[in-house]
């Protein structure tokens, strides 16, 4: 088991100067101070409903608008491509769920992931989400720049090389404000957009919903059902447990568990249902509504494209900016020593280049859905994983530990956590056996007639090979954390 969990009174570490990973937080600049560290009491802020705001704030998104229309370009009918998104959504409890570690350990998402993994074993899926993120990124500021191109147009302007590459510029320095400015700043920003983005779909929804033929297409068979279900599981709410906890880790230890579930599940149920819905049923009659730039617009009236690509580009922004947010602090705990507003710049960096590079592409809708589905194959089992280990342990974590190192409980045998590794690896070669894209098919995929069942197999295995190797020794850490507790350490969840 390594060594003893730290017992370390709460005061000492509640009244204690707060230290960033890149040193004092005095030292910081005049935005948030904190990455990954742990947050004391003293200093947590925010209500549950907060997190309804900022889930909807972000996904309130022309991205819903086209994974609902891309589902149907699978061949599905409405009523198929509806019933996947309505089911398919439901994970977002599984966000919601996903949002209570957080408050619990008082630190993000890819710091409380050493508990499972160790600080070294929790770094191969921290690169993971890493990767995923930027992904994410690249994906959203090359829709900014398309749809900066598409207004240019309007104007005149023709889309040469030196304006692609300056709207990248351009769109890569505005989405760094936000994740820079940090937590607070997003949650309020995020609110007040809430009511314009309602009002531009609203008036989408008038424009384009008379022009629907839903009873179009035949249907799919439920091979390729189950594929759109891994689609919306994987941009959906199974898709942003990685990012849950970076948002609620301000609230309060003893916040309503249920209040956080139920805010975090209709903050991203509702919007992403409606939007995906929309999607889908405009893509009944506009096929080409998987392009939310040059495709989507022909669904409704010319006077309405340039206000609607304005707020697409806000809205991408948003968007952005929660995995933006997110990628600086799973580099962190990747790379401690730097500070967070150093990896927001450099995820940026990266982000940039490759939008640059995406925008060339003249298979950006093959490009996006090969890259959702084939993240499915680690974030299935990371996130069972995860969530099983919070489970076992009671939501008890040595919130100390999580950032200590040798010196903490979850340091282990050379910082990894053996069985959480091997259940990892084991789900996701159970995922990938089961993957159905256009570049990979997986062996059971393949003898079942293209069924893709990554998503569920991904997460049984994982899960159930992290429960046979560590239930027990997971239980009695959680007694060792409920000690801590008791004798006054960083709180975690009752």
């Amino acid at each position: 088991m390594g060594d003893p969990p730290l017992i370390v009174p709460t005061r000492a570490v509640e009244d204690a100067p707060a230290h960033g990973p890149g040193g004092p937080v005095q030292d910081e600049p005049a935005f948030e101070h904190r990455g990954i560290d742990y947050i004391s009491v003293s200093d947590r802020r925010g209500r549950p409903i907060d997190l309804l705001w900022m889930w909807a704030g972000a996904l309130f998104n022309v991205e819903y608008v086209v994974y609902g229309a891309l589902i149907i370009s699978f061949g599905l009918s409405f009523w198929q491509a509806a019933l996947v998104i309505v089911l398919g959504n439901l994970s977002y409890l599984v966000t919601g769920i996903g949002s209570l570690q957080g408050p619990a350990a008082g630190t993000s998402v890819f710091a409380i992931t050493r508990a499972p993994f160790g600080p070294n074993g929790g770094r191969l899926v921290s690169a993971f989400n890493w990767m995923t993120q930027v992904g994410y990124e690249t994906e959203g500021l090359a829709l900014v720049v398309l749809a900066g191109l598409a207004l240019a147009a309007k104007t005149g302007l023709h889309g040469s090389l030196g304006l692609k590459l300056a709207l990248v510029v351009a769109a890569a320095g505005v989405q760094l404000v936000l994740p820079v400015l940090g937590h607070r700043a997003m949650l309020r920003i995020l609110r007040l957009l809430v009511p314009p983005f309602v009002v531009l779909f609203v008036v989408l929804a008038a424009l384009t919903l008379p022009k629907v033929h839903l009873g179009a297409g035949s249907g799919a068979g439920w091979e390729t059902v189950l594929v759109a279900l891994a689609l919306i599981l994987s941009a959906g709410g199974y898709g942003w447990v990685m990012n849950a906890s970076d948002y609620s880790r301000y609230l309060a230890p003893d916040s309503s568990r249920v209040q956080i579930v139920a805010s975090v599940a209709l903050g991203g149920y509702v919007p992403s249902t409606l939007l995906a819905l929309l999607g889908a049923a405009v893509a009944t009659t506009v096929p080409s509504a998987t392009d939310p730039i040059s495709g989507l617009p022909h669904a409704f009236s010319g006077w309405f494209l340039i206000p609607y690509l304005i707020f697409v580009i806000v809205q991408l922004f948003s968007i952005n900016s929660v995995d933006l947010y997110s990628s600086g602090l799973t580099l962190q705990a990747i790379i401690p020593p730097i500070r967070r507003w150093q990896c927001v710049l450099i995820d940026t960096v990266v982000a940039a280049v490759l939008t640059a590079v995406t925008i060339f592409s003249s298979s950006f809708n093959t490009f996006l859905t090969d890259f959702l589905l084939f993240m499915i194959i680690w974030i299935a089992p990371w996130v069972a994983i995860f969530l099983l280990d919070w489970w076992l342990r009671r939501g008890r974590y040595d919130s100390r530990s999580l950032l200590s190192g040798r010196a903490g409980v979850y340091w282990r045998h050379g910082g990894i956590h053996v069985p959480g590794v091997v259940a990892q690896l084991a789900g996701m070669i159970a995922a990938a056996s089961w993957l159905d894209t256009t570049i990979w098919k997986g062996p059971l995929s393949t003898a079942t007639n293209g069924a893709d069942f990554s998503v569920f197999m991904g997460a049984l295995f994982g899960a159930g090979v992290y429960y046979v190797l560590a239930g027990r020794s997971v239980r009695r850490e959680s007694v060792d954390a409920g000690r801590v507790t008791a004798g006054g350490a960083p709180p975690g969840a009752a």
